[in-house]
């Protein structure tokens, strides 16, 4: 097991996997991960996480984050998501992010990493990321969810996922309201 995967099985951080497990020669998952757990109401007790990042995708090698892109509610969430998974972060890796309360997108660099950040309206980041990388979803909807996420990361790794450079205080100046709608019923 990856020192990544190992880290979030051991501290718990893993919320709602639906996958997790080889991909390829690397480890992929997908889910969501907890940056500020819930308040624990009793011994057996705990709320959901304050902050998580959410539809999270993940490949990592034995050592890092390969790739990841994930949903955050608030660009406000991201140095708080940083600072907890910082060890696996790398300055070869590829991070998209999808953010709700962003009213504008670029790619800045934070501790010498470099990110993407898109606002997230009413799509999902799946949907939102194979657009980015020009695939189709008809033709992922045949694949096992291990061939999704290699067949991803290999468009990922071969495609620029890149946007207007910017200063990360620059992203944060496109903080505004949350635009993401909720989707079914009510």
């Amino acid at each position: 097991m990856s020192k990544v995967l190992e880290y979030i099985k051991t501290n718990e951080l893993a919320w709602q996997p639906s996958f997790n497990g080889a991909v390829g020669d690397l480890e992929g998952y997908r889910g969501a991960l907890i940056v500020e757990e819930g308040k624990q109401l009793s011994p057996d007790r705990k709320l959901p996480p304050k902050i998580q990042a959410k539809q999270v995708i993940m490949v990592c090698d034995d050592e890092k984050m390969k790739f990841l892109t994930c949903e955050l509610d608030s660009f406000n969430d991201f140095a708080p998501m940083y600072d907890k998974y910082k060890e696996f972060f790398s300055p070869e890796g590829i991070y998209v992010l999808y953010v709700t309360d962003l009213d504008g997108s670029g790619t800045f660099e934070y501790e010498g990493v470099t990110f993407t950040a898109y606002p997230l309206d009413e799509s999902s980041v799946w949907n939102e990321i194979l657009e980015l990388v020009d695939l189709e979803k008809g033709d992922m909807k045949k694949l096992s969810a291990e061939e999704k996420i290699e067949t991803l990361y290999d468009e990922v790794v071969d495609n620029d996922t890149t946007d207007a450079q910017k200063t990360y205080d620059a992203m944060c100046e496109l903080i505004g309201e949350s635009s993401k709608q909720l989707m079914g019923a009510v």
